[in-house]
């Protein structure tokens, strides 16, 4: 059993709460019994990290930690009785429908995000280079494990419109947008573009798209999350291209 947090293995798995050490060595952290049997079942775990006491079988390389160390590596208040270190997951070929983010910067908006893409049938994302990182803890946890199920891409969103343009982009905007009833979506090849948090969508980006959605709100009400927006228009397209509107 390892006790020490000055371990040389407990102060890799530290260095993995910080993007810079897992861009570095291609790997991440993902914590609590659901995660890992989630990544189990991707293929993705290099090892488990399991606390002394907790019993877990799995044909894989283990660790038993002290709750000083596992303390240590997570960044949860209560600590969880397992982790595992795994392989960032590989990129894919970009087919069907697409959400995209311009600059989301929050990790909850991020994962809700996630899930909702996966319960609408969109199973690719694509960030923009100044996103929240996509192995955030913070990320990790509210996506509940549905980040294996999509295709998560980071690039520049303006070199990416320009290379695909057999897609159609959705932009949202209040003030000259239409309802998503109204919009003409197609089936597997359209966009949607939510903007950041405070700014919103850039201008530049606006002026690729094709089409603008707004979603239709109380007059009491500025605008809604991001997150929120952008399941709204996902639950919309999906209804619209599976012929359920």
């Amino acid at each position: 059993m390892i006790e020490s947090v000055e371990n040389k293995k407990v102060k890799e798995w530290s260095k993995l709460k910080e993007k810079k050490y897992r861009d570095k060595y291609n790997l991440f952290l993902v914590e609590s019994e659901h995660l890992v049997k989630e990544a189990i079942k991707h293929g993705v775990v290099i090892e488990l990290i399991v606390l002394d006491g907790y019993v877990f079988e799995a044909n894989l390389k283990k660790y038993v930690v002290s709750k000083k160390v596992m303390k240590k590596i997570t960044e949860q208040v209560t600590i969880p009785n397992i982790c595992a270190v795994c392989k960032k997951i590989k990129t894919q070929e970009v087919k069907g429908n697409i959400i995209m983010l311009d600059d989301i910067l929050d990790p909850g908006n991020l994962g809700t995000i996630i899930r909702s893409a996966v319960a609408f049938n969109i199973f690719n994302i694509i960030l923009s280079k100044k996103s929240v990182d996509l192995y955030n803890a913070k990320v990790l946890r509210s996506c509940e494990g549905m980040i294996f199920q999509v295709n998560v891409i980071r690039t520049d969103l303006e070199e990416f419109i320009k290379k695909h343009t057999d897609y159609t982009y959705f932009a949202t905007d209040v003030e000259n947008g239409l309802s998503p009833k109204e919009a003409l979506f197609n089936k597997d090849k359209c966009a949607i573009i939510i903007g950041n948090e405070g700014m919103g969508m850039s201008s530049k980006l606006k002026k690729l798209c094709s089409q603008n959605l707004y979603i239709p709100i109380n007059k009491n009400c500025e605008s809604l999350n991001a997150a929120v927006s952008a399941s709204i228009l996902m639950y919309e397209l999906n209804n619209k291209i599976n012929g359920k509107d």
